[in-house]
């Protein structure tokens, strides 16, 4: 599993995640799908594509995972 560091901040947006995560080429494509369904966070399909992530919860899409630190 993979770790993203939110280095002081207080949360970053799931379409931001998956493109930093290099998961998607693009915002546009993040949104897309998490649109589709195709992402879950703790466990659950997340259809809201600004979804602020916090530590610890954990990211997952098209096979990978990430655990958000503080």
């Amino acid at each position: 599993m993979e770790t993203f560091n939110l280095d002081s901040h207080p949360h970053v947006e799931l379409c931001d995640l998956l493109k930093f995560q290099g998961w998607c080429e693009s915002g546009g494509a993040a949104k897309e799908v998490i649109a589709e369904g195709l992402v879950k966070v703790n466990g659950k399909v997340e259809t809201r594509k600004r979804c602020k992530i916090v530590a610890d919860q954990v990211v997952e899409f098209n096979g990978g995972q990430v655990v958000v630190k503080p």
